[in-house]
């Protein structure tokens, strides 16, 4: 199976140049897991729950950039890749979720709940890497 069949297709995106109350809004109006930054329509970095609670816990929300709390140096997926793959990547960097680009264009979103979904064999391992780690 390949990422495209499970991705999600329609990716909550931010520009780089937004602020943080902007990134929460979105989160609030979309209940998403991640906003994709974008610069000019090109994928630069992701934020998380996570980044917004660690990093922007102590900001001024209207002033502070996303780009000044996002990921960046991000890993990434072509849709045409395999499953296995995408599970490869995220268990090597510790990741949970991979922006999907063809040519450089944002087509998606995979997770490793997506991957998890759709291949529930892989649960035991997704507990273990991801889980059981997070807990000691």
């Amino acid at each position: 199976m390949l990422v495209k069949d499970v991705m999600t297709k329609d990716v909550i995106t931010i520009d780089s140049n937004q602020t943080i109350l902007d990134a929460y809004k979105l989160y609030r109006d979309n209940k998403v897991g991640s906003l994709v930054v974008t610069d000019s329509d090109k994928c630069i970095g992701i934020v998380t729950e996570r980044d917004l609670i660690e990093k922007a816990i102590d900001k001024d929300l209207t002033t502070t950039l996303v780009k000044d709390i996002m990921t960046s140096n991000i890993r990434t997926i072509s849709p045409l890749e395999n499953l296995d793959t995408a599970s490869e990547i995220m268990e090597k960097y510790k990741i949970k979720k991979l922006p999907v680009l063809n040519e450089n264009n944002i087509t998606g979103i995979i997770t490793i709940n997506d991957i998890v979904h759709t291949r529930p064999e892989m649960t035991k391992k997704y507990i273990e890497t991801w889980i059981k780690s997070r807990w000691k």
